[in-house]
């Protein structure tokens, strides 16, 4: 499906419920909660609530910053041609959803939050580290909640440094340290090549990695290189991790047309290692089977915690199928994704309606205190054996992951080194 048409069909969905939220707003503007008054905060009203979204949908990123307002919308889509949702206090309010582009651009995210404060209740599912750090600050002095964004950066998960803030994916860490504790499970001996974004986001894989091949005698880095998240080519580097004739490569990379590259690259070297790729840059359709046959690499891994749209083992899915159904009907989006952000943002929608339900006054602050009493919620599209957990300061809503195998149609989880 062409990238253009299915942004522009996903923004017409919000175009529309962003009208209404624009007329409804300004009547939720009573409130004020350092004052410790009950009346509502910004963006709720009897009737409605109005969430805020910046993610990228236009650039390199489009593609999974497209579906983490799609799936948000549809999941909401279907609640309010339903009837609405039914919040704690008695009120039923239909979810109108705001959604700005920042192309991944640090500046735009923080220039798109100053626009949408104070006509949202909360700001909720944007993807990228560099993108929400941007107004983290901003939320906090604001006291606007931002949750449940698609970063794995552990400071949005920490209650004292970020008291208006909550991940939804596992921290960077727990997926590095997962794959980690597989490779050094194997009886094998294994040389491993390490690349990774230069910020944050590589820089919490590699950490969550080594500690989970800590005192592991068969493992041994033979070299760890680093590249920029604004790079178009790191031909140099995958040149240079490949003289050392590396087995395993870990690649913490979140770029997709870098990863693409970098699987056709090591082919044309001659090096044929096992990967690594970080859970949102692993798709089969958008970036393994664009790739070519990446079937000359003895495994290529990851993790996950939600179900895969493409993948047949979930053909027949009820969960699958509504999800599907959900996303065609109510966010313009007819195409099975290629990402996981559509069925995660379709979860986050699914996990801020378990906290809706769970608020008894109309104000961030009541949300915020729903919204971290939330524990072991099965929501739509979970694996066997992960979880919806709010509770636990440090953690983000979710934090357990299942190694991964790629077979040649998608991924089946694996427990030993294979």
């Amino acid at each position: 499906m062409n990238m253009r048409r299915r942004v522009k069909g996903v923004l017409g969905v919000v175009a529309v419920t962003s009208a209404i939220a624009l007329t409804l707003a300004g009547c939720s503007r009573g409130g004020d909660d350092a004052s410790g008054s009950s009346a509502p905060s910004p963006g709720i009203t009897d009737t409605t609530v109005t969430l805020g979204i910046t993610t990228p949908l236009s650039g390199a990123t489009a593609g999974p910053g497209t579906c983490t307002v799609a799936g948000i919308t549809a999941y909401f889509g279907a609640k309010n041609a339903a009837g609405g949702v039914k919040f704690g206090d008695g009120k039923t309010r239909k979810v109108e959803i705001k959604s700005l582009d920042d192309g991944y651009d640090p500046q735009k995210a923080a220039a798109n939050y100053q626009q949408l404060k104070d006509s949202v209740f909360a700001m909720t599912a944007g993807l990228g580290t560099p993108t929400n750090r941007a107004w983290r600050e901003a939320a906090i002095s604001d006291k606007v909640p931002q949750v449940l964004v698609m970063t794995g950066d552990p400071i949005f998960s920490d209650q004292k440094q970020s008291p208006w803030q909550l991940g939804f994916v596992p921290i960077y860490q727990n997926e590095g340290e997962a794959f980690g504790k597989l490779l050094a499970s194997s009886s094998a001996p294994h040389k491993v090549a390490i690349l990774s974004q230069n910020d944050d986001y590589g820089k919490g894989y590699v950490e969550g990695f080594m500690a989970g091949i800590k005192g592991a005698s068969n493992i041994t880095v033979v070299k760890e290189l680093t590249y920029e998240a604004t790079d178009t080519s790191v031909d140099a580097q995958l040149t240079e991790l490949a003289s050392t004739g590396a087995d395993v490569f870990f690649n913490a990379m979140s770029i997709t047309p870098l990863v693409i590259s970098s699987l056709n690259k090591a082919q044309s070297l001659g090096w044929k290692p096992s990967w690594f790729l970080p859970s949102n840059t692993s798709s089969p359709g958008a970036i393994l089977q664009k790739a070519n046959d990446v079937s000359v690499y003895p495994g290529i891994y990851s993790v996950a915690f939600s179900k895969a749209a493409a993948s047949p083992a979930f053909a027949n899915d009820e969960d699958m199928k509504t999800f599907l159904s959900d996303l065609k009907k109510y966010a313009n989006y007819p195409d099975t994704p290629e990402f996981p952000h559509c069925a995660w943002s379709y979860m986050v929608g699914a996990t801020l309606d378990q906290a809706f339900q769970k608020m008894t006054s109309p104000t961030r602050d009541d949300f915020m205190k729903a919204l971290r009493s939330i524990s072991d919620y099965q929501a739509p599209l979970m694996l066997p054996d992960t979880a919806v957990d709010t509770t636990k300061d440090g953690s983000p809503a979710v934090s357990t992951v299942l190694v991964q195998k790629y077979n040649g149609k998608g991924y089946a989880t694996v427990t030993t080194w294979q």
